[in-house]
């Protein structure tokens, strides 16, 4: 009998476990049938309550009850800057060093927070099939980084659970579409969360789940929608009682709360009534309607518009081919936002599917897909950004281009730019610009132990691989000797978010100067190149040049070391053609000889095949 797998959503705000019964996935409900374990994890002295219980206790111990926890996955303290206004519980964090959560006189980091919501799961699936679970499929946002994906698997691991295979969610969901209506086509998935945004352009046909194209930013979602309301109540309390908000946690976090009921109400509601009691007798009310919400909160939903449009388009597709759209996450429950993705598409959403619980159940069928029970369906994802190393000049080089389907691998070649090199390092970087001090860097490692050769003759190949989580191991080989070095991409924090959300719109508008310099550091590096052997030659058989021939190649020479550190690519590449002329008939003597120094005392019969 083979091991079940479960599949679980770890979400911002709530998280799901899931199973397959039969042909149909079906979520898991604890004990007192509920669905859903609010992610939320509060201390009471020895006693570590987790979900619904430490929902309930969030209000009266504020400090102690720890909550969207997934924004700090796999990020440093200062990416998380614009989030410490909203969040009551203390953060610390060294430079480049993982995000600490303190909670009274322990320290703990956000995987380790989650993997208490994930040991909930597991308990819960545990206590309802009456065997322990050891292995799952955990889903993250498209646009989740290699620090976020790793510090997932972390949390699996924490909470004793085999993470077989990290997933995108937009990507679940489809699996979980696909499987109840068995569509053939191409659909849009909108994921819209607590924490995180991404959308997927997929390709259904024949059992076959090809993501086409993905996008998002893994920092807006329904917690940014309540931050816009608690803005303007916590002002409104300050004006009317001059109580700072933000200095009061127990007070904040009843703000809150309201601003996140009002949410709700107003998804089927035109108006929401909010009552916060402030202090003794001073109580905060007022009415709140929908319009006046969807106001606050307009540039927010308008911010996803952009991502969709970016993922039609590296899809190669128009709105109108766009066969359905699918809904994901608890915030497109909201009109606005429905209103949007129609508008967008040109097409009403699909709306079958409970949008809070779908992707826990697509996790559950690639779970099935793993443990061989279904052999019809295939998934393909996609590496989220392209991948390459830096070479000389500060040019990347890139080697995985962005929405590659994954699990992959590719291999480039490369050279030394300098004599006698015995080591070389690889840096390893992220993005879609095309200078490294635009892109992220992953990591560097060296290639040591080369033996000495002139510049050019090394022959190094830099091999890299994506396994099917996302996740990035990287090579490095010298094809002549063999010598050989690797590293597994270790995850990297504090690492603006800000970057990663622009990369991909920054290389659009960035593209033509990004270009114009790229091709004017490959034209000086390859004049250096030239100016060398040219120099070499010179001096190794200047003799065999008439007077007017070397005067040819002097004038060249001069001519390119002129504009080599110009600012013209073009004009570089002019007087080096113009020096290759020149070197012309050098270069024939030079080759001449060293046939003739071959053919020496041989035989024509040497020769024959």
């Amino acid at each position: 009998m083979s091991t079940r797998i479960v599949g679980i959503d770890l979400g911002t705000t709530n998280s799901l476990v899931a199973y397959m019964d039969g042909t149909a996935p079906k979520i898991i409900p604890d004990q007192e049938g509920n669905r859903m374990v609010p992610s939320i994890v509060s201390f009471k002295g020895d006693e570590i309550l987790v979900g619904e219980k430490a929902r309930q206790r969030r209000m009266e111990d504020i400090q102690n009850t720890l909550y969207s926890i997934k924004r700090l996955m796999g990020k440093g303290l200062k990416e998380v800057q614009s989030e410490l206004a909203y969040i009551p519980f203390q953060l610390s964090g060294e430079e480049g060093g993982v995000i600490k959560i303190q909670v009274g006189d322990r320290v703990f980091t956000p995987p380790e927070i989650s993997a208490m919501v994930l040991k909930q799961l597991k308990r819960q699936a545990e206590a309802y099939f009456n065997e322990e679970i050891k292995q799952a499929v955990i889903t993250v946002p498209a646009y989740f980084n290699d620090s976020q994906r790793q510090a997932t698997k972390d949390a699996g691991q924490i909470a004793g659970l085999e993470v077989m295979r990290i997933i995108n969610e937009p990507t679940a969901a489809s699996l979980a579409y696909g499987l109840d209506k068995r569509k053939q086509g191409i659909v849009a998935v909108y994921d819209l969360g607590g924490g995180t945004f991404d959308v997927s352009i997929l390709k259904l046909r024949e059992g076959i789940f090809e993501v086409l194209s993905t996008n998002g930013n893994n920092h807006l979602g329904g917690d940014d929608f309540d931050h816009a309301l608690v803005s303007i109540f916590l002002r409104e309390i300050q004006e009317k009682f001059g109580v700072d908000g933000k200095t009061r946690p127990v007070l904040f976090e009843k703000v809150r709360a309201s601003a996140e009921a009002a949410k709700w109400v107003l998804s089927s509601e035109a108006i929401a009534e909010i009552r916060i009691s402030v202090e003794e007798n001073k109580v905060y009310q007022r009415t709140l309607s929908r319009a006046e919400f969807e106001a606050a909160i307009s540039n927010l939903v308008q911010s996803t518009a952009g991502p969709c449009q970016q993922a039609l388009a590296d899809a190669r597709l128009k709105p109108e081919e766009v066969d359905e759209v699918v809904l994901v996450g608890g915030s497109t429950r909201m009109p606005v936002v429905r209103k949007l993705v129609e508008d967008l598409f040109q097409k009403k959403p699909h709306s079958g599917l409970n949008p809070d619980e779908v992707v826990a159940l697509g996790a559950a069928v690639q779970g099935h897909i793993l443990s061989g029970h279904i052999q019809d369906m295939l998934l393909l994802d996609v590496a989220p950004l392209s991948l390459g190393i830096e070479t000389v000049g500060g040019v990347v080089s890139r080697i995985i281009e962005r929405n590659t389907t994954i699990p992959t691998s590719a291999v480039d070649q490369f050279t030394t730019s300098v004599d006698n090199q015995t080591g070389v390092q690889i840096h390893v970087v992220q993005g879609e610009r095309e200078l490294v001090k635009d892109v992220r860097s992953l990591a560097r490692f060296t290639l040591k132990g080369i033996p000495p050769m002139k510049a050019g003759l090394p022959k190094i190949e830099v091999k890299f691989q994506i396994d099917a989580n996302g996740i990035l191991s990287v090579s490095a080989r010298e094809a002549r000797t063999g010598i050989e070095q690797a590293i597994e991409v270790k995850p990297t924090y504090g690492i603006s978010e800000a970057d990663v959300k622009k990369m991909v719109k920054e290389s659009m508008a960035n593209a033509t100067a990004d270009l114009k310099t790229r091709q004017l550091i490959e034209a000086r590096n390859e004049a250096e190149i030239v100016l060398r052997h040219t120099g070499a030659a010179i001096e190794q058989h200047s003799a065999r040049l008439k007077p007017e021939e070397k005067n040819r190649v002097t004038e060249a020479v001069t001519r390119l070391k002129a504009v080599i550190y110009g600012e013209d690519h073009a004009l570089i590449r002019k007087e080096m053609k113009a020096l290759d002329d020149a070197t012309a008939p050098l270069a024939e003597q030079i080759m001449n000889q060293a046939l003739k120094a071959e053919i020496k005392g041989k035989k024509i019969s040497d020769y024959s095949l």
